[in-house]
């Protein structure tokens, strides 16, 4: 099971990118748990959903060991670095298609509240929150981030749109921006058209009650395609984290191995 969650092409690109161990004060000068243990018990609990405290013990990793080194690794910009590491392998194969990019959000429940939630519209006003993910035009996302359910999906696109790492290209200088922005009319506002034309992208964004939504579904599907794959990653489907960094380090941990999927095998 380990090789098939953590393939060894996905850890060699992980491995150089764990921040050192760092033993605590405390402790008795044991041996540190294997990286790659730890890396592949930390992606079992984000694909199955399962809490913490159900970790399988044959991954040879105890409950706190794994919980502390993904909060460890959380704090120091791990999970980022492993995502720009993956489309860096991606762009460099020119397997990144910057002609069009899409974006859209999804809510999610919060089981036990916590930072950036909200009362969410879509369910009853029960705290919640919503994921945001903007994706190039194969669906590949390039940008992810979290905010309260509560929060008008338009306020995440100049986040989503400066988070767009520098990407390798395969001639060329490293690629930040797509030719095209295409969102559906939610984030049909005059100010962001300006503002993403100022970025030197063109404008797609569907207008309100001008576009019917037959023909924003000509682009949407991809972007709703690849929250789908996001979601297939079960941890999150409900939000058990209180704090929104953790939620955050598994949404960008899931928009990872979306995009390593992608690479050829």
């Amino acid at each position: 099971m380990a090789k098939r969650l953590v393939p060894d092409e996905l850890w060699a690109l992980a491995g150089p990118l764990v921040p050192p161990f760092e033993p605590r004060r405390q402790g008795g000068g044991t041996e540190p748990v294997d990286d790659r243990a730890v890396f592949t018990a930390i992606v079992y609990v984000l694909t199955s959903g399962c809490s913490w405290r159900l970790l399988p013990p044959s991954f040879g990793v105890t409950v706190p060991t794994a919980h502390r080194r993904f909060s460890d690794w959380t704090r120091a910009g791990f999970w980022r670095r492993l995502h720009r590491a993956v489309l860096d392998e991606l762009g460099s194969q020119g397997l990144i298609d910057w002609s069009r990019a899409v974006l859209d959000g999804a809510s999610v429940r919060a089981k036990k509240g916590g930072s950036l939630t909200g009362p969410s519209p879509v369910d009853r006003g029960k705290p919640g929150s919503k994921i945001h993910v903007l994706s190039d035009r194969r669906g590949i996302p390039l940008s992810v981030a979290v905010s309260a359910a509560n929060t008008n999906d338009a306020a995440a696109l100049k986040p989503l749109v400066m988070a767009i790492p520098a990407i390798k290209s395969r001639r060329g200088p490293r690629r930040r921006k797509p030719d095209k922005l295409h969102a559906d009319k939610a984030y049909d506002i005059k100010d962001l058209r300006t503002w993403v034309r100022d970025q030197g992208i063109a404008v797609r964004i569907a207008r309100k009650g001008i576009e019917t939504s037959d023909k924003l579904g000509l682009h949407r599907w991809v972007i709703e395609r690849t929250i789908a794959w996001t979601f297939n990653y079960r941890r999150l489907a409900i939000r058990y984290e209180r704090h929104a960094t953790n939620f955050t380090a598994f949404l960008t941990l899931a928009a990872t191995l979306v995009a390593f999927k992608k690479l050829p095998t």
